[in-house]
């Protein structure tokens, strides 16, 4: 993110809380807009820090990104301030596009919005008059059923301005943990391997297939044939968290195993998160400390903390950095890659001592899951993982800095995307319209909570809630309540609250505060005893099927 710290002369977030969740990069963009004159425009329902420093302040509400972003987009084609040259040479489909955007002149989008028309001119100028925009954006913005259509939206704005492919510019989104893009990267979903390699894809398959001693029937790689064996790789697409847990209730899903992750406290309707795992057949949980859903575990396996570990993540602008052993490795624990290894061996192990029809070639490179250390994991990635193929850990320990794609050992890596052309080449303009949320309020659930992290804790709080420092300053949930709604319920100072929605409710204090707007709560999930989690709901993107946390109807009574 240097270069858009550097380099950018506008900053557009949106759905990003980025001085409290990214407080790194947080404090770059308070001294670019500081010290270098930086605009900066903030959408976003709650007053968050950051808008301290923001030029400009949308407070759109909640659910109605698309038109925003839609009516922002009117204004600078109606005053003919796209880039008409960067449309024509890189880009397709404008026309269909802009068809859809004139849907969405600014006093209709006012109204949807609630954000004033004059507001929305001033926005549009200055994303558009100060070249390059950066557009920043996080799960504030995918936490919708309409999360993937919001990103593209963005994308459609960028690509409007001739602002991708530059530095400086570009839709930059802000990761939610450390390594969440490296997960990603090597395989973390269910529909790629490694590097974003298709699953449906013969070749793919093949490739994978010959380096750890598996048959596909019928296919060659490079001309050979794979090696002898019968188990065989699946091209089907698999299931997500958010499809993997409800398909135990329905038959799908007998066993899971669970590595750091904690989704008691941290996916939608935490009552049906715990009703499906009393009954599946079996769960394996992977953690560093108890958690909530270490209650249902049948097997506890003791993963390292960071401090125990040597190896690499990925952070949010695709850099590949060295994470070294700083501490002796404590008690039973042991490294996360040696567990998931020793369990392959054994599942494998297994399932040719019963069935004597399957056999693996083990003259395959990467059959036999011996890894030494993990410069040997990485060995493997090189070879399988095109953008990544250059990335060693001996290029990582001499100090280069590193994003992919760096395919070969003498190239420099990456720094921004798409300088030249897209992956597709030219990039296509997505017509995208509005679809209100999953869940509205109404006469019984007049309100709408939004939901999210505060500084001081992390996710469901298995760590931060140990830490003696933080509790005393942020030792328990509370509810964002506007003045208006306060005076309305009859609340006085910290008086407690009980928040309700179809699924469930919880009580908490109540912090009276014009961060959110009137007509809007906002909870956390960092506590279990008032977790946020226990009233939002499964409603799920169609294509990421990502939650829509973002948005639940409820109603707040004086407790």
């Amino acid at each position: 993110m240097d270069d858009v710290a550097k380099e950018a002369k506008a900053f557009f977030i949106i759905g990003s809380n980025t001085t409290e969740q990214h407080p790194v990069f947080g404090a770059m963009l308070r001294r670019a807009v500081k010290y270098r004159g930086a605009k900066l425009v903030v959408a976003d329902p709650r007053k968050i820090d950051i808008t301290e420093m923001a030029t400009l302040h949308l407070r759109q509400r909640p659910g109605t990104d698309i038109p925003l972003i839609n009516g922002l987009m009117y204004i600078i084609l109606e005053k003919g301030w796209e880039d008409k040259s960067f449309i024509d040479e890189r880009t397709e489909n404008f026309d269909e596009f802009k068809t859809t955007v004139m849907q969405y002149p600014p006093e209709k989008v006012s109204q949807i919005t609630n954000v004033p028309v004059d507001q929305l001119y001033e926005a549009a100028e200055i994303i558009a008059s100060n070249k390059p925009t950066a557009v920043l954006w996080a799960m504030g913005i995918t936490q919708h059923i309409v999360g993937v259509r919001n990103v593209m939206d963005l994308a459609n704005l960028q690509m409007l301005l001739g602002n991708m492919g530059k530095a400086g510019g570009g839709v930059n989104p802000l990761r939610g943990q450390n390594n969440v893009q490296g997960a990603c990267d090597m395989g973390g979903l269910p529909n790629v391997f490694p590097a974003y390699q298709p699953v449906t894809s013969p070749e793919v398959i093949g490739k994978f297939s010959a380096a750890w001693g598996l048959k596909v029937e019928g296919l060659k790689v490079e001309g050979k044939d794979l090696q002898p064996a019968t188990f065989q790789l699946s091209n089907r697409i698999g299931l997500t968290v958010t499809e993997m847990i409800p398909g135990i209730l329905e038959g799908k899903i007998k066993s899971l195993y669970i590595l750091g992750e904690d989704p008691v406290m941290s996916d939608p309707d935490t009552k049906h998160i715990r009703h499906c795992f009393e009954e599946i057949d079996f769960l394996v949980l992977q953690e560093i400390f108890p958690s909530e859903t270490a209650a249902y575990a049948d097997v506890l396996l003791p993963g390292v903390t960071f401090a125990e570990k040597t190896g690499t993540f990925t952070n949010t602008e695709r850099r590949v950095q060295m994470v070294r052993k700083a501490i002796p490795t404590q008690g039973d624990a042991r490294d996360d890659w040696w567990i998931t290894a020793e369990i392959a061996k054994r599942v494998i192990g297994n399932q040719l001592s019963v069935d004597s029809g399957r056999e693996i070639g083990e003259s395959a490179p990467w059959a036999k899951w011996d890894y030494k250390d993990t410069s040997a994991i990485m060995d493997e990635i090189n070879a399988l993982t095109p953008s990544y193929g250059g990335i060693t850990h001996a290029r990582l320990e001499a100090g280069e800095r590193l994003q992919w794609p760096c395919p070969t050992p003498d190239h420099p890596g990456t720094p921004i995307l798409h300088t030249k052309q897209f992956t597709r080449g030219k990039g296509k303009f997505m017509p995208i319209d509005h679809v209100p949320p999953a869940e509205k309020p109404d006469d019984e659930y007049p309100m709408v909570m939004s939901t999210g992290r505060v500084l001081y804790h992390w996710h469901g709080g298995q760590m931060t809630r140990r830490a003696q420092g933080l509790m005393q300053v942020y030792g328990e949930s509370l509810i964002e309540v506007n003045p208006d709604d306060a005076v309305k319920l009859g609340l006085n100072g910290k008086s407690k609250v009980r928040i309700t929605s179809r699924r469930g409710s919880i009580e908490a204090q109540a912090w009276v505060t014009d961060r959110v707007p009137p007509g809007m709560v906002y909870a956390n999930f960092h506590f279990p005893e008032a977790s946020a989690n226990e009233l939002t709901h499964a409603s799920l993107d169609p294509v990421a099927k990502i939650p829509e946390y973002k948005i639940t109807a409820v109603k707040v009574e004086l407790v």
